[in-house]
């Protein structure tokens, strides 16, 4: 991967700084911002890389970076990264096209992963990531009715106790099922596991 471009983008100079450092010791060309406006004014060929950048920045957020660039017609695969995680945000990112969203705090292999990810994702046809849907599709096939109902409503944002007031059900139950989704489809967080519904088009 030494011949590819990851794109930092990142307000936080801490942050940025570390994430530098983490990927050019993997081996791994890196081209920091401080803001996405900054980012933006010198977007070289889409080809070179992928951007890493925080979703919450003053002016102009990690969402708006991602339509800007669509909006020019450049399709690079993006990582997003925020210490304020919810579930209407991943969502949100996951539909504009983010191929992964991670929380902090999270593990240096968590990030070089999703950057591996992205540049197969490059390097291949649209069809070449069929495995990974085929995988959650097979995940979720094993969901009761029920626990697709319950998942239905953790895409759609809705909080235990609407999901369970529409499903006529205790939001204690609902709790029940959304461990049950969590450990059946292997997601390690909510937001992985709204990611992975997404991929699969559910």
């Amino acid at each position: 991967m030494a011949d590819r471009l990851v794109h930092i983008i990142d307000d936080d100079e801490a942050m940025r700084d570390s994430l530098v450092f983490l990927l050019d010791t993997a081996g791994l060309r890196v081209r920091a911002s401080a803001s996405a406006k900054a980012f933006l004014k010198t977007v070289p060929d889409p080809a070179l890389g992928c951007v890493v950048t925080d979703i919450r920045m003053p002016d102009m957020t990690g969402l708006d970076l991602i339509r800007a660039l669509k909006a020019a017609g450049h399709d690079y695969p993006v990582i997003v990264i925020t210490g304020h995680a919810d579930v209407a945000l991943a969502v949100e990112a996951m539909k504009a096209g983010v191929i992964d969203f991670i929380e902090k705090p999270f593990d240096d292999e968590t990030l070089l992963a999703a950057i591996t990810i992205a540049f197969n994702r490059m390097a291949t046809t649209s069809g070449a990531a069929s495995p990974e849907r085929e995988a959650i599709a097979g995940r979720l096939a094993e969901l009761s009715p029920r626990e697709r109902d319950v998942l239905r409503g953790v895409i759609d944002g809705k909080p235990n106790k609407v999901i369970a007031y529409d499903l006529g059900i205790s939001p204690r139950t609902v709790e029940v099922y959304r461990a049950n989704l969590m450990t059946k489809m292997q997601a390690a967080s909510l937001s992985e596991l709204v990611r992975m519904a997404l991929v699969a088009g559910y």
